[in-house]
């Protein structure tokens, strides 16, 4: 069971977009891959609750978060395979570990406790909540973004993990994090 959470062995720079829901992150990430012409992993719980809500009109529910990390795992080991040099994760476990603190009262699944602290990223794009609110089916904290801000970059912060705050329109985004990109890129050569 343990191996569909583990991820890949890889060279690739590994980055991920990382924040609140209606950040940008999806935005950014395709805008990234299609800048370094690369692939991007896409939110695998969007996709799976989408169609979830979609067939059933039910929300996400605890029991939903392991198969959704799972989907999520896979997507990425998916695109490790391509042996791009960089890939552009539009989330992660940590970030479904900061989803189910929030929503299931500080409660996480421990395999996802444990491998959103074992996968390793290069670093984390993450994304302030300045840009506009976009409801959708699945949105649901307009008025608690600060909050949900604060938890994302609280467990950064608390895993150590190398990141970068995104803040203005997406152009002042996509130049700031391709800067950034561009000097990993560079290090790693």
């Amino acid at each position: 069971m343990e191996e569909k959470f583990r991820q890949e062995f890889s060279d690739c720079i590994r980055v991920v977009l990382f924040g609140p829901e209606s950040t940008g992150k999806t935005t950014l990430s395709r805008q990234l891959a299609n800048h370094y012409n690369v692939s991007w992993v896409p939110e695998y719980m969007r996709i799976y609750l989408q169609d979830k809500w979609n067939r059933l009109k039910e929300v996400c529910v605890y029991e939903d978060l392991i198969p959704i990390a799972a989907g999520q795992m896979k997507l990425e080991n998916q695109m490790i395979k391509k042996e791009d040099p960089i890939i552009f994760c539009d989330t992660n476990l940590l970030e479904i570990k900061v989803y189910s603190e929030a929503y299931y009262d500080g409660s996480v699944p421990e395999i996802i406790e444990k491998f959103s602290l074992e996968n390793t990223y290069d670093l984390y794009l993450l994304t302030y909540i300045d840009t506009p609110w976009v409801p959708d089916d699945l949105r649901d904290k307009p008025d608690q973004r600060e909050e949900m801000f604060l938890n994302f970059k609280e467990s950064l912060e608390e895993n150590n993990c190398n990141y970068v705050t995104l803040k203005g329109d997406s152009d002042t985004r996509f130049k700031k994090a391709k800067v950034i990109i561009d000097q990993l890129i560079k290090e790693a050569k």
